[in-house]
């Protein structure tokens, strides 16, 4: 069952919304690029990752998104999720090794194809089949929908710790048919949002365009999980900016400046968006029920780009370099270089913790505060160690608080993207994988505030 599309105005006035940026403000002159002077990018390590996974392995394997389930007992048998587009789902432990690899079946409906499982999150405690039951939520992006999966309770020593539940012939998320869901303007980025009224909610962004949608998980007696009340909200795609001026993101032609990193702050009902050419965005849950904020913005927001169809790319539409673009542009933020990709929340005492996000374009990580108006508190790149590679390109990541295995104070999961480590095998198609790293390494870096007891999911409130 569908809402009418609801929309913000096409046309956002930053001053109207108050929007500024958390890392810099309005006119702040020359000063930004890679490392611009006075931004401090802190330095931590990785030792453990993931084997590769590789596109040219028949199942066109290429990692994208992580979760982190916490076995509610013994840490060591938690879970990393991690999706694989056309190569589906992978399972590893706290150590990195696989344990399990699921292929992109076709979707359970009449019509249903092949999948590329985009994103993944997990709703915990779900009453499904008479049993209460962890649930892998995936967006699946060639049949529109969500997709998902039951975590076996014994976690890492279960012999099958995913099993698909997926309830039969559930609606597309955003496109009226099969023809439109071909187009490929379907489901994308994935967060899963627990009130504390007990029911679960999947908010989805749509490839391709500003859409979010929220869709309500529903479990069945039969032992599956569906959803329905699905409800849009468009964001905007185009900027009113200080100076008068309106600025709309180059794309290429038919595409808007879509969304794909999700986080649910489940303690207020906050969702944290990244735009990927935009910024970071929070907004109020249920959709609608508050006016979004654009938390900080990348540092070439506000440049006029113009695309080329020959390179399919964009660039400066002066002619000028893109460093020298940036360098000029007084309404870029100086944390985030687009694309803004992955998000997650870190959940510290009280209403305190930090929303992590990964500057693709520069191989960083911009930290924010979850209070306030979210202060820009620091930044960090992940270098490699003991024969493991630095982290490149980072797509998604996944944050826990919470004791995992080796990870006394939390651990961090992040998207590896090429993947060039010693391991990587020559010949073979583009590398990726996920790398681990101690949380507690990030907040001795940054200042940050350290706790176990509060966590992102309801067994732990």
């Amino acid at each position: 069952m569908r809402s009418p599309r609801r929309a913000l105005p096409a046309l956002l006035l930053l001053p109207a919304l108050a929007v500024v940026p958390a890392s810099t403000a309005w006119g702040h002159g020359p000063g930004h690029g890679h490392d611009r002077p006075g931004r401090d990018v802190a330095t931590v390590t990785t030792d453990v990752e993931t084997p590769p996974l590789y596109d040219d392995d028949g199942g066109a394997a290429s990692g994208d998104d992580p979760a982190i389930w916490v076995h509610p007992g013994g840490s060591r048998d938690s879970l990393v999720l991690a999706t694989a587009k056309e190569g589906g789902l992978r399972v590893y432990d706290t150590s990195g090794h696989e344990l399990q690899a699921l292929a992109a079946d076709p979707a359970p409906r009449a019509d249903g194809v092949a999948g590329r499982y985009n994103n993944v999150d997990l709703a915990y405690g779900l009453r499904v089949g008479g049993e209460t039951v962890d649930v892998a939520v995936v967006s699946d992006r060639y049949n529109d929908q969500l997709r998902f999966f039951a975590v076996d309770p014994e976690g890492a020593g279960a012999d099958v710790p995913l099993t698909e539940i997926t309830a039969a012939e559930q609606g597309f998320l955003f496109q009226p048919d099969r023809a439109g869901v071909d187009s490929e303007h379907t489901a994308y980025g994935l967060a899963v949002w627990q009130p504390r009224d007990g029911a679960a909610y999947a908010v989805v962004t749509q490839e391709g365009t500003t859409a979010v949608a929220t869709a309500r998980l529903v479990p069945r007696a039969d032992g599956t999980v569906g959803y329905t009340d699905v409800d849009h909200l468009d964001l905007p795609a185009s900027f009113g900016l200080p100076d008068g001026s309106t600025w709309t993101p180059c794309e290429e032609p038919g595409v808007g400046p879509q969304l794909e990193g999700l986080s649910v702050d489940q303690r207020t009902g906050t969702l944290y968006a990244a735009q990927e050419d935009v910024g970071l965005w929070r907004l109020p849950l249920p959709l609608g029920s508050g006016e979004p904020r654009l938390v900080d913005t990348v540092t070439d927001f506000g440049v006029e780009d113009a695309y080329d169809p020959e390179t399919e790319e964009c660039s400066p539409a002066d002619g000028s370099s893109e460093e020298a673009a940036v360098a000029a542009n007084p309404f870029g933020g100086d944390l985030l270089t687009a694309d803004a990709e992955g998000v997650d929340v870190y959940h510290g005492p009280g209403r305190a913790g930090y929303v992590i996000v990964s500057s693709q374009g520069d191989d960083t990580y911009a930290v924010y505060s979850t209070t306030g108006r979210n202060k820009a508190v620091g930044s960090f790149r992940v270098a490699g160690t003991d024969g493991v590679d630095e982290v490149d390109g980072s797509d998604g990541l996944a944050v826990t608080n919470r004791p995992v295995g080796p990870y006394r104070q939390g651990l961090l999961v992040t998207h590896d993207e090429p993947e060039t480590g010693a391991d990587v095998e020559p010949g073979r198609g583009d590398a990726t994988g996920f790398s681990y790293v101690a949380w507690d390494d990030v907040a001795d870096e940054l200042g940050l505030v350290v706790s176990t007891r509060a966590g992102n999911d309801p067994r732990f409130r």
